[in-house]
C-alpha cells in the first residue's frame, strides 16, 4: 500500500513536469531561490530536478505537496492543481497559514511579470556598468537573480531596484512600494531564515549606477499643467471623445470647471512621484486613444478553415487556436461569432454580411481573425480558391461600411504567406506550393489593408515564409496572441505594443532542431493608441 501512494505520488510528480516548459521551470526556480541555493538551481533543467532537490531537503513529499500547489497557483498554472488534489479556492483559504513564498520573492515575481521587453532593455543598459559584458541577452528573472547574487538585492536592500524602477516606470515602483508598506503594517512574525537571507547585504555603493546629479533622476520630478487639467476632466462623467473636446476648448474660459482645476492643481501633494507619472500616464492615454468606453466593445468574427476540399492538407490544432481566440476575446469584452470551413464564396459572403450589418453604430470596435492556409496576399477558402487579404479589409472601409468609420478595425491571419518548409512531423505549414512564389507575385501586408486610417492587420508571418502550427496545441503566432492579450491588457499596454512583444515570443520559437523559426509582422493605418479596457474578470488561463 505504501508502494503505491509512493508510486502514485512520483506520478503526480512527472505528470506535472510534463506540463511545464522552459518559462514555467525558470518562474519555479525563481521562486524556489529561498529553499535551494543558486549553486543548486544553475544546474536545474527540469521541474523534476526542483521537485528532487525540495525532498531533499524536506519541503516536499507525498504527504505534504502543499509547497508544489502554492508554486504552481503562483505562476498561474492552475489546471495542474488538480494533479495534486488541490483548486485554486483551496490553495487560496491555505496560503496564510501554510505558504511558503515569501513576499519579497512574491513581490519580485509580480515585478518581473509586469516588466515588457522594452523595459528590461532599458534596464540592461541602465546596468550595463554593472553586468558581466558576456551577459548581455538574458530574462528579468535572470538578472534579478543575478542582482541577488551580487548582493545588490535584498528584501533588506531594495535601493537600486527602486531607482530602476522610478526611471523606467511608476507602475513598477508602486508595486515596491505596495509590499514596503504592506511588510511595514504586517505584525513581527518568527519565520526561518535560509543562509542566503540571513547572510549581511552590503548597501548600494555610492560609486555605483546612480550618482548625485544624474539627470535621469530628474523623470519623475517634473509635471505639466495639461496633466492635472485632464486628470480632472478624467474624473467626470462622459466619453473619452467629450473628455477631449472640452480639454481643447478650455483656454480662456473661467467656469466652475475652470476653478475646480485650479483647485486641484493647488492641493496636488508634489512629493509623490508616482502620483505624478500616474497622471502623465492619464493624460497621455486621454488624448491618444480610440474611444472603448460604448455600451459595447464590438463583434469578433473568427473563421477557421481546417478541412480543404482537395490537395491542401487538413490544419489539426487550429480548433485549439479558434477556441482560445473565442476566450480571449470574449473576455476582452466582444460578442464571438464563429465560422467553421467556409469556401471562398462563402468567406466574401460573411465578409458582406458583416459589412451590412447595423449593429457595429453603438460598438468601439471590430475584429475578425482568419485560420486558413494561404500564399503571399491571399486567404485559402476550403475550396481551395484565393480571396485577396486586401479584398476581405476592403468590405470595412468608412464609404463602405460607414458604421465602423474612425473606429479600428483588427485583422489576424493565421495562415503561410509563400513558401513551406521541410518540418519535424508534429509541425505542418499552413502553405500550399513547397516553392518560394517569384518576387512579383509576393504582396506586402500593407498593401493589404486601404489606405485609409483605422486598421490594423496582424500576420502571423513575413511575407515569403510559412507559419507553423502544432497539430496539438495550435499554432506559435495565434497562442502567442492570446497569451500576450492576457497578459499583457491587464497591465494598461496597447494593441501595437502588445504585438511587438508577440513578434518577440514567436522569433524566439523553434522546431526540435532549432532550424524552422517564424516571425510575424503587423502593417496599420491606426491613429491613435488602441488599449482594451481591463475586464473585471481574470483572464481565461487564470479561470
Amino acid at each position: 500500500m505504501d508502494e503505491d501512494s509512493s508510486l502514485k505520488f512520483h506520478q503526480q510528480l512527472l505528470d506535472i513536469d510534463e506540463n511545464l516548459g522552459t518559462e514555467a521551470v525558470a518562474a519555479l526556480k525563481f521562486l524556489c531561490s529561498d529553499f535551494i541555493s543558486f549553486r543548486k538551481l544553475e544546474t536545474v533543467e527540469t521541474a523534476k530536478d526542483i521537485f528532487q532537490h525540495l525532498m531533499a531537503k524536506d519541503f516536499l513529499s507525498k504527504g505534504d505537496t502543499f509547497l508544489i500547489a502554492e508554486l504552481l497557483y503562483r505562476i498561474r498554472y492552475h489546471f495542474l492543481l488538480q494533479k495534486l488534489g488541490y483548486t485554486k479556492e483551496k490553495v487560496q483559504e491555505n496560503l496564510h497559514q501554510r505558504g511558503r513564498v515569501s513576499p519579497y520573492r512574491q513581490m519580485l515575481y509580480e515585478l518581473s511579470e509586469d516588466i515588457t521587453s522594452e523595459d528590461l532593455r532599458s534596464v540592461m543598459f541602465l546596468l550595463r556598468d554593472q553586468l558581466p559584458k558576456k551577459q548581455t541577452n538574458m530574462s528579468t528573472l535572470e538578472l534579478l537573480t543575478l542582482l541577488e547574487k551580487q548582493g545588490r538585492l535584498a528584501d533588506n536592500n531594495l535601493q537600486m531596484l527602486e531607482q530602476i524602477c522610478k526611471n523606467i516606470s511608476c507602475n513598477l515602483l508602486e508595486k515596491i512600494n505596495k509590499y514596503k508598506r504592506e511588510r511595514v503594517s504586517e505584525p513581527q512574525q518568527e519565520n526561518f531564515l535560509t543562509v542566503k537571507q540571513s547572510a549581511s547585504w552590503p548597501s548600494l555603493n555610492s560609486e555605483g549606477l546612480f550618482r548625485a546629479g544624474d539627470g535621469s533622476r530628474q523623470v519623475t520630478n517634473t509635471i505639466s499643467l495639461s496633466s492635472n487639467i485632464n486628470d480632472s476632466y478624467a474624473k467626470e462623467t462622459g466619453s473619452l471623445r467629450e473628455h477631449v473636446g472640452n480639454v481643447c476648448s478650455i483656454t480662456g474660459r473661467q467656469d466652475d470647471k475652470a476653478v475646480n482645476i485650479t483647485q486641484g492643481i493647488s492641493k496636488l501633494n508634489l512629493e509623490d512621484p508616482t502620483r505624478i507619472c500616474n497622471l502623465e500616464k492619464k493624460t497621455e492615454k486621454l488624448m491618444m486613444t480610440y474611444n472603448m468606453d460604448g455600451l459595447h466593445r464590438g463583434y469578433c468574427i473568427i473563421i477557421n478553415n481546417s478541412v480543404f476540399s482537395g490537395t491542401l492538407s487538413e490544419r489539426k490544432g487550429s480548433g485549439k487556436d479558434a477556441e482560445e481566440l473565442k476566450q480571449v476575446f470574449t473576455w476582452l469584452g466582444l460578442d464571438v461569432k464563429m465560422y467553421k470551413d467556409q469556401t471562398s464564396e462563402q468567406m466574401e459572403a460573411v465578409m458582406k454580411e458583416w459589412k451590412l450589418s447595423n449593429d457595429h453604430k453603438s460598438r468601439d470596435c471590430f475584429i475578425c481573425c482568419i485560420l486558413s492556409h494561404g500564399e503571399s496576399g491571399v486567404i485559402y477558402g476550403t475550396d481551395e480558391r484565393k480571396v485577396p487579404i486586401r479584398t476581405i479589409t476592403s468590405y470595412f472601409t468608412a464609404s463602405k461600411c460607414p458604421q465602423l468609420a474612425e473606429k479600428p478595425k483588427l485583422f489576424f491571419i493565421q495562415a503561410c504567406q509563400g513558401k513551406q518548409i521541410q518540418r519535424p512531423v508534429y509541425l505542418e505549414a499552413d502553405a500550399q506550393n513547397p516553392d518560394l512564389l517569384p518576387a512579383q507575385q509576393t504582396v506586402s501586408p500593407s498593401e493589404s489593408i486601404p489606405e485609409e486610417a483605422d486598421f490594423l492587420l496582424g500576420m502571423a508571418t513575413v511575407d515569403g515564409y510559412a507559419s507553423f502550427r502544432h497539430i496539438q496545441q495550435g499554432s506559435w503566432y495565434i497562442q502567442a496572441l492570446c497569451s500576450k492579450l492576457q497578459q499583457l491588457v491587464p497591465r494598461g499596454e496597447d494593441i501595437l505594443s502588445i504585438l511587438t512583444e508577440v513578434n518577440e515570443y514567436v522569433s524566439k520559437c523553434a522546431d526540435n532542431f532549432g532550424t524552422k523559426k517564424q516571425m510575424p509582422q503587423p502593417a496599420y493605418t491606426l491613429r491613435k493608441k488602441l488599449i482594451f479596457p481591463v475586464p473585471k474578470n481574470p483572464p481565461p488561463s487564470q479561470q
